[in-house]
């Protein structure tokens, strides 16, 4: 490109030749001095703005933590009380705890391993009324602790108390307190009495419930069949080991129910009255065993009967 100059004050015309360079060169610094002057005003504006709005800015800045911090301290603090009921709630059920362990420890001879003195003499003194405080974390986490550790000893009591009321109930079901034939057996006692057969003075070491053929003979405690089968004296047999080495035995039966080996409950079925072996009619020959001696019975049996009584009159 060619631009002549012309003037009066020149002599003659001058020519100016402008290239390609040339053009770029100025298009290039005229957007340099575009992005400067625009980075001066930027700049010039957005400090004259946050020195206006800053303050603004920060005001409400604190002001949304300071709610933010408000809504947390009262959720922790409902959330404290909440927790602190419950505990109250807890405490309570403890104390209620403690009356039960206290009341099955008298009926299972155990003593509580909590038990205190508490010293009832003479107390008093101006009531003094301070402001009640609520519960911090810390005083809340004690707390429970504490709890947690009562908790834990009063379990380990009740759990004492449980195992010896369960051994009681072992040792009850264990012993022939139930009667085996629903009948009468004050027919032939215990001890020496004339023999039916011989018409001599012999030992009769059970006891005789007198019912007819047929009727139900039943356990009179658990244990294991150790003899169910025929024996020339006693007839249809079946001994029942209960443990301790206490033994009842059920004879003269017409039917036997149970197995050598089976293991029987208290009031089950095991057998039938009859009359076969050495007898005279049908009836239940009734004998209990302690290390082989034979044992009166009617030791036995007389809770029995008095239970039995006992809810006949309820009715």
């Amino acid at each position: 490109m060619h631009i002549i100059l012309v003037s009066d004050r020149l002599a003659t015309a001058r020519t100016i030749t402008i290239t390609a360079r040339h053009l770029a060169l100025a298009i290039v610094g005229f957007v340099l001095t575009v992005l400067a002057v625009s980075s001066i005003f930027s700049y010039v504006t957005v400090r004259h703005a946050a020195e206006v709005r800053l303050p603004f800015l920060q005001s409400l800045l604190m002001s949304v933590r300071e709610q933010e911090t408000q809504k947390t301290q009262d959720f922790l603090r409902e959330n404290l009380n909440a927790m602190a009921v419950r505990l109250g709630q807890m405490q309570a059920q403890l104390l209620r705890l403690d009356t039960l362990g206290e009341r099955l420890g008298h009926l299972s001879g155990i003593k509580s391993p909590e038990v205190k003195t508490i010293d009832k003499s003479g107390q008093g003194g101006p009531l003094v009324v301070v402001p009640t405080k609520p519960l911090t974390p810390d005083d809340l986490q004690r707390q429970l602790d504490l709890l947690a550790r009562q908790l834990e000893t009063k379990s380990d009591y009740l759990g004492l108390i449980e195992s010896e009321l369960m051994d009681e109930r072992v040792k009850r079901n264990q012993l022939p307190t139930a009667l085996p034939v629903e009948a009468q057996w004050n027919a032939s006692g215990f001890g020496w009495r004339i023999d039916p057969f011989t018409g001599e003075q012999a030992l009769h070491e059970g006891i005789d419930f007198i019912a007819e053929s047929g009727t139900p003979i039943v356990a009179a405690a658990a244990g294991i069949v150790v003899t169910a089968e025929r024996h020339p004296q006693y007839g249809n047999l079946v001994e029942i080991d209960h443990g301790n080495d206490l033994i009842t035995r059920y004879a003269h039966a017409s039917k036997i129910l149970v197995k050598q080996g089976a293991l029987v409950k208290r009031g089950q079925n095991i057998a039938e009255v009859g009359s076969t072996g050495r007898s005279t009619g049908p009836h239940l020959h009734f004998e209990v065993r302690y290390k082989g001696a034979a044992q009166n019975p009617n030791r036995f049996l007389k809770n029995a009967q008095q239970q039995k009584l006992a809810a006949f009159r309820r009715k």
